[in-house]
């Protein structure tokens, strides 16, 4: 059997009961860090004799058929991340997609969830929702990802480094609006916990200063009343209302082409020709 282990994402007071059992019991443990799991270990007070395993990022591809073969020989493996729950953002896909394959089940110890916790303490809709993980690192593929979220009626939950949070908002707030209502989670459950919300250009203005620890972002979803039809004569029309309030011409295109969410240039192609 694969069992999935949900560790705490911050204090390990909130670690499920069913936790130690289950790496007490355990033939083999899969660690994402074996040094942090060790500190796991003496934190819940847990001994245990099982082989433990580092799988992380950088080996989950080759580690992933050894773990298999336990599972066939009808050992027990327990899977462990450094937070939360594993094949969340985390290793652990691989290794389940290879299990389901072969007909072995795979089942879970419900932990702590970065995720849900955020959404909880957010004060956002939470109804709906969709979780996005990292963006791309380089800037051109993140913004075009958040181009693509923009029509996106559902909060919307992100993870990030701490050093790439301002320009993660910053891009946020260019793609999705300056005044998008939005929360940035800061080392949830831990001692310097923080909640910050606030339009997306004022958490990037917050961001410019130095920002540490575990970053959780989680952005409200676009007002479907809002949204600006995407058909030429709406748009070209969009446009020549802003114009008329004293807007600019490349201002309008912009937040006609944000609202409608549809490139630029397609809008400024559409007004262009239509003069």
């Amino acid at each position: 059997m694969l069992v999935l282990a949900g560790t705490p994402i911050g204090r390990p007071e909130d670690a499920p009961p069913r936790l130690a059992t289950e790496l007490a019991g355990a033939d083999v443990i899969a660690a994402e860090d074996t040094r942090r799991f060790k500190r796991l270990l003496n934190d819940l007070g847990v001994t245990t004799s099982a082989r433990v395993y580092s799988y992380f990022e950088g080996n989950e591809s080759g580690r992933t058929p050894q773990l298999l073969e336990f599972l066939l020989n009808g050992e027990r493996v327990v899977l462990v991340t450094d937070a939360g729950m594993p094949s969340v953002s985390d290793p652990g896909y691989r290794l389940v997609a290879a299990a389901v394959e072969h007909d072995i089940k795979v089942t879970a110890v419900p932990g702590p969830s970065a995720v849900l916790t955020a959404l909880a303490v957010s004060g956002l809709p939470v109804d709906r929702f969709c979780f996005e993980g990292f963006l791309p690192r380089k800037a051109g593929e993140r913004s075009r990802r958040l181009e693509s979220l923009a029509k996106e009626e559902r909060s919307m939950v992100f993870f990030e480094a701490p050093h790439r949070t301002e320009a993660v908002l910053t891009a946020m707030a260019d793609a999705l609006g300056d005044d998008r209502p939005a929360a940035v989670c800061r080392e949830l459950t831990k001692t310097y916990e923080e909640v910050i919300r606030g339009g997306l250009r004022e958490l990037a203005e917050w961001a410019a200063g130095e920002v540490r620890g575990e970053i959780t972002i989680v952005v409200q979803g676009a007002d479907p009343s809002a949204a600006i039809e995407n058909t030429p004569e709406a748009l070209t029309a969009a446009v020549a209302g802003m114009e008329a309030e004293g807007v600019s011409k490349k201002d309008a295109i912009a937040a006609v082409a944000k609202a409608a969410g549809v490139p630029k240039r397609e809008v400024y192609d559409l007004v262009h020709v239509k003069k």
